[in-house]
C-alpha cells in the first residue's frame, strides 16, 4: 500500500492575520466537511459522524467533553471531526514505507508529515543495529516483549506508560498486567496535564476529580473559565455555555490571551450562528497574568471576607462553613492579611478588575470555576488550585445544583484510566482488592510518574518502555534530555494506529504493534466488543466502532496487553487472560468487583445513556480527606517574577491540532497561517526589547543549570497577551522547559511558566534577519 500524502514538508515564513472574535460558524462547517471528505471519503464520513457521541455509538477520541441525553442530529465538533477523519483515513502505512525511510531519515520529518501518511497495517520490529522498521509476525512481536521483561534484573527497570484515549476495559488490564509483573511504574499523560487539579482537590475536598454535572453548567448563575481554551480543545463546551447564557447565566474569562471561543460563539446548528453574530458569550475578560491566578483567588477571598464582615450574615455560606468545613479561621486571618500591592503585581489586574468580579461572585446564587492547563502547569499550581476551591467554599459552591469545581480534561478518557487504576501510587485498599479479585499480591510502593520515568531512563535506571497509546517523547517536557533518556533504552515498544515521534526515537530494539482505533469494529471470539470510557464529569458509557479494521493484522488493545500479559507472566500469576480477551464482559465484571461504584457494570453500560460514577462531595456533601470534612487551606502566595528583559512563555496549542497531533500549521483563531515556528509577544514588550512583528529570534529558555535549551529561528508576531508574558506552540516548546521544572506536590512540567529571553536571529553570514 502507499501513502498518498505529500512526499515532502511545506517551507513558508509564518504569515498573520488580526485574530478571530468568533469561533464556529461557516468556517468550521467547510473545514470539518472537507477534511472529512479528503480523509475518509463521502461512505465512510457519514456511516462515522452521525454515530459520533450517540447513545449506542462511537464517543468521539477527541476530548473527554460530556455526551448530552439528547444528542442533535449533528453532535460533533470541527477538532472532534478532524480527529475521527485522521483514524479512519484511507492512507496507509505498509511495508513498502518503511523500506523506502529509514528512521535517521524519518526523524527529519515534520510531526504532521509523520501523522498524513496513514494508518499503520502490521507488526514492526527495528533490529539491533538496523535503521529501518521491518515487518514481524504477531507471534514473534509478543515473544521479544515477553522475553526481555522476563530477563530484567527487577520489574521496576520496566516502564508502562499510558494515553488518555485507552478504553477503561484495556486499561484496567493494563496495569493489572503492570502490578502482576511487580511495578507501579505506571506513568501516564495525566502527569503532565491534569495531575495538579488531582492533587489538590483529593486534599481539600476528598477526591480528583470535578463536581460539576453537564445539566449544572447549563443551569449555573456565573461560570468563571480559567485559564483553558475551549474554541480549540473542548468545542462542545459551546453548546452548553450557549446554553447557559440563554438561561441568563454569566460568563467570566480569565485568561493571558483572549480566546475566540470564549468571545462569540457562531453555532453551526442554528441560523442564528451561521447568519446572524452569534452569541455573546464572555461578559467579561479578565487579562490574568501568567502565574497569577492563585494571586486572584486570594484577592477574591479577601474582599468576599470583607464583605461579610460589612453585613454579617448575607455573604458567606455560614451553614456550610461550619457544618461541611473546617480551617475557616486559619484560612480567613491569612487572607485578610494579604497584600493587595503583592496581589495585583502577582495577578497582572487591578483592584477595580477584582472588586468587578467579587460582586459578581455575591450576586450569583450558584458559580462554577471551570480550569484547564492554564492553572494547572505552574510551578505552584496545586495551592492555586486549592485557592480556587476556597472561594467555592466560602459560599457553599460545592454539593448543589449551577454550582462547583470543574477540572475540564483533554484527553478522551484520562479520567477513566485514572479510575481504573492507572497511577503510579494507587491507595491501598484498591491493591488490596485487585489481589483478592484475581488471587496474587499487587507490586506496593510507588512507581514512577511521567517525568521520574523520563529521569529515570537518563540515569540509567530503567531498561525498557511499554507505551499503550501516546507519544512521550514529544508530550514530555526538555525534549532534547527525553530523547537522549530513551536512546539508552534495550527496549521500546509502541502500541498505535498511527506513526508519530516517539517510534523514531528508540531504545536498541523497537516494536510497533498496531492496533484498531474507536472507530473500527472490534471483532472477538464471543462476537462484536463494545468498551467504555469516562467523561470529564464522572459518567461512564459504552462507545462501539462501525468501520471494517483498517487491516487485517490489526488486533484490539485489550488483545495485545492480554497477549503481552498471558506470554510474560505464563503461570507465575494465573489470570484468565484467554477469557477476557475473548468477552469483554468478563473484564466488566472484573471491573465491577474491584472499583467503587462500577458494581453491576455490564448492566449499567447497558442503559442508553450509561451511568454516573458516585461523588461523594457533589452527591451528598461528604469529604473523604483527613478530617472528613473539606478543608480550607492556607497558601503562601509566591509571586513570579520576572527579571528586566525576559518574558514568561506558556505553552499553547492551535486551533488545528490535538495533543501532539498535528492536523496543519494553522492556527485561523489566533491569525497564524503556514508555519508554527512563531513566538506571541505583546507589542509594548517587544517595543521595550527593541523588536518589532516580523522579526526573528532565537527563544533561549533561562533555568538554574548552564544547560542551552534554544528555538532558533522562531519569528515574533504582536499578539494582545498579557504583559510580560507570551506564547510558543506545543510540543515544539518543550524543548525549553528543564525536567527537573515542575509543580510543587504533582511533578507537573511548568509549561505554563517559562522565563525565557530573546535574542535576535543571526544568519550564516551573521547579519540579524527579519521579515
Amino acid at each position: 500500500m502507499t501513502t498518498k500524502a505529500p512526499r515532502t514538508d511545506p517551507v513558508a515564513e509564518p504569515r498573520s492575520t488580526p485574530p478571530e472574535d468568533y469561533a464556529a460558524g461557516w468556517p468550521a462547517v467547510g473545514i470539518t466537511f472537507k477534511r472529512a471528505l479528503d480523509e475518509m471519503g463521502m461512505r465512510t464520513s457519514a456511516k462515522t459522524l452521525l454515530r459520533l457521541n450517540k447513545q449506542k455509538g462511537i464517543d468521539c477520541p477527541g476530548c473527554a467533553w460530556p455526551d448530552s441525553d439528547h444528542p442533535q442530529t449533528i453532535e460533533f465538533c470541527e477538532n472532534g471531526a478532524k480527529h475521527v477523519a485522521a483514524e479512519a483515513t484511507l492512507r496507509r502505512v505498509g511495508p513498502a514505507f518503511f523500506r523506502e525511510h529509514s528512521v535517521s531519515e524519518l526523524r527529519q520529518r515534520s510531526d504532521w508529515w509523520l501523522e498524513e501518511q496513514g494508518r499503520l497495517t502490521e507488526p514492526l520490529i527495528k533490529r539491533a543495529g538496523s535503521d529501518h522498521y521491518e515487518p514481524i509476525s504477531w507471534d514473534d512481536a509478543v515473544g521479544v516483549v515477553a522475553e526481555k521483561l522476563n530477563s530484567l534484573a527487577s520489574p521496576d527497570e520496566a516502564v508502562f506508560y499510558t494515553s488518555g484515549r485507552t478504553s477503561n476495559e484495556a486499561a484496567f488490564l493494563y496495569q493489572l498486567f503492570v502490578r502482576a509483573f511487580g511495578t507501579n511504574n505506571l506513568p501516564d499523560c495525566s502527569n503532565m496535564c491534569h495531575e495538579s487539579s488531582g492533587t489538590a482537590l483529593k486534599e481539600v475536598i476528598g477526591i480528583g476529580k470535578g463536581t460539576v454535572t453537564l445539566q449544572d453548567i447549563e443551569h449555573s448563575d456565573l461560570i468563571i473559565i480559567c485559564g483553558q481554551n475551549p474554541g480549540t480543545n473542548h468545542p462542545r463546551m459551546l453548546l452548553s455555555l450557549e446554553k447557559a447564557k440563554q438561561n441568563g447565566g454569566v460568563i467570566v474569562a480569565v485568561n493571558p490571551m483572549p480566546e475566540a471561543g470564549l468571545l462569540r460563539f457562531k453555532n453551526p446548528q442554528r441560523a442564528k450562528g451561521l447568519l446572524a453574530r452569534g452569541t455573546a458569550l464572555a461578559d467579561d475578560y479578565l487579562p490574568i497574568r501568567l502565574a497569577g491566578d492563585q494571586a486572584l483567588f486570594l484577592g477574591l477571598g479577601k474582599l468576599l471576607l470583607e464583605a461579610e464582615e460589612r453585613a454579617p450574615g448575607t455573604v458567606l455560606d455560614r451553614d456550610f462553613i461550619s457544618t461541611f468545613t473546617d480551617g475557616f479561621e486559619e484560612y480567613a486571618g491569612n487572607a485578610r492579611q494579604a497584600s493587595w500591592e503583592e496581589i495585583e503585581e502577582s495577578s497582572g489586574l487591578t483592584r477595580g478588575q477584582i472588586d468587578g468580579l467579587a460582586n459578581r461572585i455575591m450576586a450569583a446564587r450558584s458559580v462554577i470555576v471551570a480550569w484547564a492547563m492554564g492553572l494547572t502547569q505552574h510551578k505552584r499550581a496545586v495551592p492555586t488550585i486549592r485557592e480556587v476551591t476556597n472561594v467555592q467554599l466560602l459560599r457553599g459552591n460545592i454539593g448543589r445544583p449551577g454550582a462547583g469545581l470543574l477540572p475540564v480534561r483533554g484527553h478522551s478518557n484520562v479520567q477513566g484510566d485514572r479510575t481504573m487504576g492507572i497511577y503510579e501510587n494507587m491507595p491501598a485498599a484498591f491493591l488490596d482488592k485487585l489481589g483478592a479479585e484475581f488471587h496474587f499480591e499487587p507490586a506496593r510502593g510507588p512507581g514512577w510518574d511521567s517525568v521520574n520515568a523520563v529521569a529515570a531512563m537518563r540515569d540509567g535506571h530503567a531498561r525498557v518502555l511499554i507505551s499503550l497509546g501516546g507519544n512521550l517523547v514529544r508530550a514530555i517536557s526538555d525534549t532534547n534530555v527525553a530523547e537522549k533518556a530513551m536512546a539508552k533504552l534495550d527496549l521500546t515498544v509502541s502500541i498505535a494506529t498511527k506513526l508519530n515521534r516517539s517510534h523514531l526515537v528508540t531504545g536498541e530494539v523497537a516494536l510497533i504493534l498496531p492496533t484498531l482505533g474507536r472507530t473500527e469494529r472490534d471483532l472477538q471470539k464471543s462476537g462484536l466488543q463494545r468498551v467504555t470510557v469516562e467523561d470529564s464529569m464522572g459518567a461512564v458509557h459504552a462507545t462501539k466502532g462501525v468501520l471494517a479494521p483498517a487491516s487485517p493484522e490489526l488486533r484490539s488493545e485489550v488483545a495485545i496487553v492480554c497477549g503481552l500479559a498471558h506470554r510474560t507472566l505464563g503461570e507465575r500469576v494465573p489470570i484468565a487472560w484467554e477469557a477476557m480477551a475473548n468477552d469483554y464482559s468478563v473484564i466488566r465484571d472484573h471491573i465491577g468487583h474491584v472499583i467503587p461504584g462500577c458494581e453491576d457494570y455490564n448492566v449499567k453500560i447497558a442503559r442508553p445513556s450509561g451511568f454516573l460514577l458516585p461523588h461523594p462531595p457533589r452527591d451528598e456533601r461528604r469529604f473523604a480527606t483527613a478530617t472528613a470534612k473539606a478543608r480550607f487551606s492556607v497558601n503562601e502566595l509566591q509571586t513570579v517574577r520576572v527579571p528586566p528583559g525576559r518574558l514568561l512563555l506558556q505553552t499553547v496549542r492551535s486551533h488545528d491540532q490535538f495533543n501532539t497531533t498535528i492536523y496543519s500549521n494553522e492556527d485561523r483563531y489566533r491569525g497564524i497561517h503556514d508555519s508554527r515556528r512563531v513566538v506571541l509577544v505583546n507589542p509594548e514588550d517587544l517595543a521595550e526589547l527593541g523588536l518589532a512583528d516580523g522579526d526573528h529570534v532565537d527563544v533561549f529558555s533561562e533555568w538554574t543549570d548552564d544547560v542551552e535549551r534554544c528555538l532558533r529561528d522562531y519569528r515574533v508576531v504582536a499578539y494582545p497577551t498579557s504583559r510580560q508574558c507570551a506564547a510558543a506552540y506545543f510540543p515544539e516548546a518543550n524543548v525549553l522547559i528543564p525536567l527537573e521544572s515542575v509543580a510543587e506536590g504533582s511533578n507537573t512540567p511548568t509549561s505554563k511558566s517559562v522565563i525565557i529571553r530573546l535574542e535576535r536571529h543571526l544568519t550564516s553570514s551573521g547579519a540579524s534577519s527579519s521579515a
